[in-house]
């Protein structure tokens, strides 16, 4: 392996191992990917940047959301219930089913 490829490697390592594991799906990690990335023979610079860019969170940086997409008018409880559904989910909390039943949260 070249110096450079060598470099880009030990960079595309690094950024995998500072990849949190995500609960929800323990077989599909962001972090075997990158992984198994940084032992590909073309790994290119731009690859290299763009998980950087990932780990830096700089899309969310650049395009921030505001108060007006966080709560549509439609319906300004839906992310709310969203992030309260997944945190009761990765603890084993089902929703009633009458509230299942009836659509009700």
């Amino acid at each position: 392996m070249a110096a450079p490829t060598r470099r880009l490697a030990e960079q595309m390592a690094r950024i995998a191992a500072s990849c949190p594991v995500d609960p929800l799906r323990p077989h599909i990690q962001l972090q075997t990917f990158l992984q198994s990335l940084a032992t590909h023979p073309r790994l290119t610079p731009a690859a290299v940047e763009a998980a950087r860019a990932l780990e830096a969170n700089e899309a969310q940086k650049q395009y921030a959301l505001t108060d007006k997409i966080l709560k549509p008018a439609s319906a300004p409880l839906h992310y709310d219930r969203l992030v309260e559904g997944v945190d009761k989910s990765m603890q084993g909390i089902g929703r009633p089913w009458w509230k299942i039943f009836l659509g009700r949260w």
